[in-house]
């Protein structure tokens, strides 16, 4: 398969390894694995090298475009974009191998996100991805979070495996995670006008999304796990949009 996998890291050294065994068997007779590292202070990069891949180590340049820098040193038709913490299923596997003889431009994945080690099938949170394309055919959209891949051409849908998302093993790191996001969400919530004080935004919306996602989208049927999940997200948005007001605060008296 003519398919260059690339994959940004930072201190990824429980997860790598993990994901680097998914794919060495879709480019062992004709592809290659890109890292783009941002300095790992762990064994991350001597994990990748091991496995045989191509290591750049960067400055972190945000999401959308650490990601499209390592897409720009891809040499193969197809490139495939995975996240550190992601896992190729060995059915799609097969399923992007004909994906890739079949010659199409893009093509959307099943995703299966885990939380504290279980699969959360409920609230919303099995979603699709966009990660397999033609190369110079996709990038990133240049936003602070959340990013995606526009294409020029027709996405199509694979939907035979998944992708496995081993995102949060632990409390404290989907935690972390959360205020990280929510800051850089803020950041697009100001950009989109997002500014004063909105109990609406702080509260009510909070509320609603826990609403939806645990009981309208059956969250409750993922146990614990899930409570959790819906629970944490809620309180994620409120704290973008608490953000979104403390950074409009600091911008109109700097």
């Amino acid at each position: 398969m003519n398919l260059s996998v690339v994959i940004i890291t930072f201190n990824e050294e429980s997860n790598i390894g993990r994901t680097l065994d998914s794919v060495l068997p879709m480019v062992r007779d004709c592809g290659e694995i890109i890292v783009v590292d941002s300095g790992s202070t762990d064994r991350t990069v001597e994990i990748a090298r091991e496995a045989g891949a191509k290591i750049y180590v960067e400055q972190w340049k945000g999401f959308a475009a650490q990601k499209n820098s390592a897409i720009a040193k891809a040499s193969c038709e197809y490139v495939l974009s995975l996240d550190a913490d992601e896992v190729i299923e060995p059915e799609l596997a097969r399923a992007i191998e004909q994906a890739c003889a079949v010659g199409g431009d893009a093509y959307w994945m099943t995703r299966r996100n885990f939380f504290l080690g279980r699969e959360i099938r409920h609230g919303g949170f099995r979603e699709r991805k966009l990660r397999l394309f033609r190369r110079g055919k996709g990038s990133f959209k240049n936003v602070p979070v959340h990013e995606v891949v526009e294409v020029s051409g027709k996405a199509e849908v694979i939907r035979q495996g998944a992708i496995l998302h081993y995102a949060y093993p632990n409390l404290a790191g989907y935690l972390e995670h959360m205020n990280r996001y929510s800051s850089l969400g803020a950041e697009l919530a100001v950009g989109k006008g997002h500014r004063s004080f909105s109990v609406v935004n702080v509260v009510i919306r909070p509320i609603a999304t826990f609403i939806q996602k645990y009981f309208l989208k059956l969250g409750l049927l993922d146990g614990r796990e899930g409570l959790l999940l819906c629970l944490y997200h809620s309180v994620y948005v409120s704290w973008k949009y608490a953000k979104a007001w403390e950074l409009a605060r600091k911008q109109e008296s700097a």
